[in-house]
């Protein structure tokens, strides 16, 4: 479940973050959605962490178990302090073998913090769209038996080269790097599967996402593919999930 700051402005600037999954917010639209359902069915305790409103907020990746970056308006990028300490953050955990899971910009991130480089994409995908495993995927303990293509949910106008040494998951049409793994523990999505009807009904009316918006021919219906993009999220993260459970049990060992 997840943990609330303590009260009053000054007490937050100070607070100290030990929980068993740190997930990194960037703007309060963009939220776990379906990954929270995941991480609860399992038992793991799980708090938001805002780095742009708590820019001393004390994070530490050795007290936590996994790491989850989320997606956001913003670019991996841009010369913002909440996004450079993310990305040392991000080295940091790495380093220590704690599992990482990045959404969209969280999966950009990832990627920056381990030598790829992070670009605008030719192509802006937003709404419903297909993508495609690749040979990686099927044997991957994620993704392995899954429909080929997959109808997922994309919001996103930059893209990514592979990381180093990443395993290439899944392309659509428009992305040709739509998901990745860097080693057993750390992975990428550039589309998003965590999203609920009620998540994506708020995104078409944010005023950050009203250039996107614009730019879409045909109305976003919400409940397209909602059901089996539910069964998708709670398959996929929930394998996650048992990850982070088996990462713990080696470390007590």
């Amino acid at each position: 479940m997840a943990e609330s700051f303590p009260g009053g402005a000054a007490q937050r600037h100070r607070v100290s973050f030990a929980v068993p999954v740190l997930v990194f917010r960037h703007v309060p639209f963009e939220h776990l959605g379906w990954i929270a359902d995941a991480l609860d069915e399992h038992g793991l305790e799980w708090r938001y962490v805002d780095l742009h409103e708590l820019p001393d907020a004390d994070v530490r990746p050795a007290d936590a178990d996994a790491l989850i970056f989320m997606g956001g308006p913003m670019s991996a990028n841009d010369d913002l302090p909440y996004i450079q300490r993310e990305l040392a953050l991000i080295e940091e955990a790495a380093t220590l073998g704690r599992p990482l899971l990045g959404v969209c910009l969280g999966a950009q991130l990832i990627a920056k913090a381990h030598g790829a480089s992070v670009y605008r994409s030719a192509v802006k995908e937003i709404g419903w769209l297909p993508v495609s495993w690749t040979a990686a995927a099927n044997e991957d303990r994620l993704f392995a038996g899954l429909g080929n293509p997959e109808t997922v949910f994309h919001w996103h106008g930059e893209t990514f080269d592979l990381p180093p040494g990443a395993d290439w998951l899944a392309s659509s049409s428009g992305c040709r790097h739509q998901a990745y793994r860097i080693g057993d523990r750390i992975y990428g999505l550039q589309f998003h599967l965590e999203v609920t009807p009620q998540m994506i009904s708020q995104w078409c009316v944010e005023d950050a996402n009203c250039g996107d918006i614009r730019e879409v021919a045909e109305p976003i219906d919400p409940h397209a593919h909602s059901e089996r993009m539910k069964d998708l999220a709670r398959l996929i993260f929930g394998r996650w999930c048992k990850l982070i459970a088996e990462f713990v049990r080696r470390c007590a060992a």
